[in-house]
């Protein structure tokens, strides 16, 4: 009798399609579930590999079905595109799934723990809370400007337009938009206090965890950028040295090499953004304390600046610190200037 050996599933919020494959890749079946069917469904069947797509709620899913016996895999949608036929539906998505699981070469994304998608979610509502401010603070320019009312960018300039909406009688401004502008204010200090609030969770968990310590060594990288790591990172010992978790964030170049010539083009940009855009917002301040107030920066930071953009020196020291990371937590010590960074600094511009 055969054996079913992969289940892929197509998730989505009420209704699952699932598509069973044998040994031998032949169809076992292809059903279409509820969501509170399912689990009990999966009981049922023999402990086999569990495929399902990286979306939202496949890491509660990943963990519900792991207690059941079964093993189960992650796969990027990136990676699960290729395996379709034809035309796009739940029944050809859970089928390339069972295809794209039963590769032995294919990458899957590590499942998270409960505490991982806690911290997760700590990062992503004060980056929401970010962007909104940030939004609020642009739209007060935008309609005061067109009073002739113009405040220089940064956040820290809003306190001109604070002052000039505290004059109520100020004949600039028309009643209606005073209202309307004065709504705008008024919401700024609120997201000061909520993204303030946020930040003292991310010290305090900063504190307590060892590895965000260890990483908050590394100039450059702070409590956020250790909270993200944690949050989002994949276990260390998946990569086989720094480069390939450097690879992995997206900060090489892109390869478009053929017939043995080397071809490198833009930045890959794979991987997970939110790091990424930690990292090279870091590596700019870390270079920025040069100009503004006058650091010494590393001499091999020095020297690519030199020769180098600004930019494209910030992508460098970003390449660098994410294999800084990797060798800190595949060690155990923390950052130490000066050593062994120079080999490391020049694999790093020249990636």
């Amino acid at each position: 009798m055969k054996k079913i050996s992969i289940i892929g599933i197509d998730l989505a919020k009420n209704l699952f399609q699932l598509h069973g494959a044998y040994e031998d890749g032949s169809v076992a079946f292809r059903k279409r579930i509820t969501r509170k069917k399912l689990l009990p469904f999966l009981e049922r069947q023999p402990a086999c590999l569990v495929a399902v797509e990286a979306c939202g709620g496949s890491h509660h899913w990943a963990r519900e079905i792991r207690q059941l016996g079964h093993r189960v895999h992650i796969l990027p949608p990136a990676y699960v595109k290729p395996f379709r036929k034809r035309h796009k539906n739940d029944m050809a998505d859970a089928e390339a799934i069972s295809e794209a699981a039963s590769r032995p070469t294919m990458r899957v994304v590590a499942v998270k723990t409960e505490d991982q998608q806690a911290r997760a979610m700590l990062f992503r509502v004060r980056d929401l809370l970010v962007r909104q401010r940030t939004q609020t603070i642009n739209a007060l320019r935008g309609l005061l400007a067109e009073y002739g009312l113009v405040a220089p960018k940064e956040r820290a300039n809003v306190k001109t337009l604070e002052a000039i909406l505290a004059d109520r009688e100020d004949p600039r401004v028309p009643g209606l938009a005073w209202e309307m502008a004065d709504m705008l204010m008024n919401q700024i200090p609120e997201f000061d206090a909520r993204i303030a609030a946020l930040d003292s969770q991310a010290q305090a968990a900063a504190r307590e965890d060892e590895t965000i310590r260890r990483l908050r060594t590394i100039p450059g990288v702070g409590p956020i950028t250790g909270l993200a790591f944690l949050a989002f990172a994949p276990d260390m010992e998946d990569f086989k040295c720094g480069r390939d978790f450097a690879a992995w964030l997206g900060l090489v170049p892109e390869q478009r090499s053929s017939a043995g010539k080397e071809r490198l083009g833009k930045l890959s940009k794979m991987g997970q953004r939110d790091l990424r855009r930690l990292l090279v917002t870091g590596a700019m301040s870390v270079i920025q304390r040069k100009s503004r107030w006058g650091k010494e920066p590393d001499p091999w930071l020095q020297r690519l600046l030199d020769r180098k953009p600004t930019i494209k020196a910030a992508i460098a020291l970003a390449n660098k610190m994410a294999r800084t990371m990797w060798a800190l937590l595949m060690k155990g010590e923390d950052y130490r200037r000066g050593l062994n960074t120079q080999a490391a600094g020049i694999q790093a511009a020249g990636a």
